[in-house]
């Protein structure tokens, strides 16, 4: 029987907030356009890039939509290149993430991120070994489509009911319930534990040491 837990990266696995608000910045500002809220952008942060471009620019037409992500895009990238990127991970996750390698568990990520952005960010943190499915924005359609979440599991050999999403927003909780997983959402990231709790979430849990204790349980 194969056990997968599935991971966001963004808001659950690394902190890269303070990245994606200077780069949403940095991409209105080249567009000439009101700098959104940095409230509002963090809370599309899961979703995949030209979704929250939409929800952030809804009175833009499709072209300049299309102008806004990829000035994201380029700014990133460019910030990345420039050694100015920091996605530290949250408390505990490093060794989380071996201990259940090391338990028998497979492991796996469903992310907004692009390929090149988690390849660089699990890299960075020498993480890269413990995966056996990586699932990003570039070849599926944005959560809470559950079409991450089924690759995932189809890579892995995987059941449902052998599987659990682990995340940080109302996305992931309602990925997960249309994957048929359980969902198990973290309090350290960007939507509230009672947000969480109403998109399906099966239970919240509060640091790395509590999701572990879930799901020795669970398992």
């Amino acid at each position: 029987m194969t056990r997968l837990a599935v991971f966001d990266c963004d808001g659950t696995l690394v902190d890269g907030q303070a990245d994606v608000l200077w780069a949403m910045a940095h991409a209105f500002q080249k567009a000439r356009l009101p700098e959104p809220d940095p409230a509002q952008v963090r809370r599309l942060v899961g979703l995949s890039l030209p979704v929250a471009i939409r929800e952030l620019a809804p009175d833009e037409d499709v072209r300049k939509q299309r102008d806004l992500t990829e000035f994201y895009k380029s700014s990133f990238r460019a910030r990345r290149e420039e050694g100015l990127l920091s996605e530290p991970l949250y408390d505990g996750i490093a060794e989380l993430l071996h201990a259940l390698h090391d338990d028998g568990w497979s492991l796996a990520v469903a992310t907004g991120k692009s390929d090149r952005g988690l390849t660089a960010c699990l890299a960075t943190h020498g993480l890269t070994d413990l995966f056996v499915s990586l699932q990003t924005a570039d070849r599926h359609p944005s959560k809470p489509h559950p079409a991450m979440l089924e690759a995932a599991l189809f890579e892995a050999a995987a059941q449902p009911a052998n599987a659990v999403m682990i995340g940080d927003t109302s996305f992931d909780m309602q990925m997960a319930r249309a994957g048929r997983v359980r969902g198990i959402g973290v309090a350290w990231g960007y939507h509230t534990s009672e947000e969480l709790e109403a998109s399906g979430a099966d239970v919240v849990v509060s640091d790395a040491a509590a999701l572990r204790e879930e799901l020795e349980r669970a398992s």
